[in-house]
């Protein structure tokens, strides 16, 4: 029986209707959660400054591969890693998230560097964060600006041990 480019198309289109019910997709996406986001305050001319997050899972591991924000040029991903007597800051390329855990972004280990600031970050104010998952996609949250001696929440939610790579 010959059928019409209409019927094929509708035919597939129900094939891929039904794959969907059958088989949703996977559940990583809507299991990322992330609070406790906040920056250092900065100085008039500081061209950086660090940020510093909670990032649960509920879903599947997935990794957090980049970060952007209006306030800097650009935002990278960083860790703390000691090199003899003296600890040095490091760009990673991501940071894995595990199934069902969590990552903490804090002062002195993994975090975010807000490079080429455009303008002083002012304690009391607040900025967008989009933050780039391998699974779960695009996440955005507001960012807190604290005064510059803050430390964080002081809870230490697991402790940044997820690696970068």
């Amino acid at each position: 029986m010959l059928r019409s480019p209409l019927n094929l198309l509708l035919s597939a289109c129900l094939a891929l209707l039904l794959g969907a019910i059958v088989n949703p997709p996977e559940a990583g996406a809507a299991g990322i959660g992330v609070h406790d986001a906040w920056a250092r305050a900065t100085v008039p001319g500081q061209p950086s400054a660090g940020g510093f997050l909670v990032i649960e899972n509920s879903g599947q591991s997935d990794r957090l591969l980049a970060a952007r924000a209006d306030v800097a040029r650009a935002v990278e991903l960083h860790s703390m890693v000691m090199q003899g007597d003296t600890m040095r800051m490091r760009r990673i390329e991501a940071v894995d998230v595990p199934a069902g855990g969590a990552v903490e972004l804090r002062p002195g280990a993994l975090h975010l560097m807000f490079i080429g600031l455009h303008a002083p970050l002012n304690a009391g104010d607040a900025f967008a964060l989009t933050l780039r998952f391998e699974r779960a996609g695009e996440v955005v949250v507001q960012m807190q600006v604290m005064p510059m001696g803050h430390r964080g929440s002081g809870h230490g939610a697991h402790g940044g041990a997820a690696g970068g790579k």
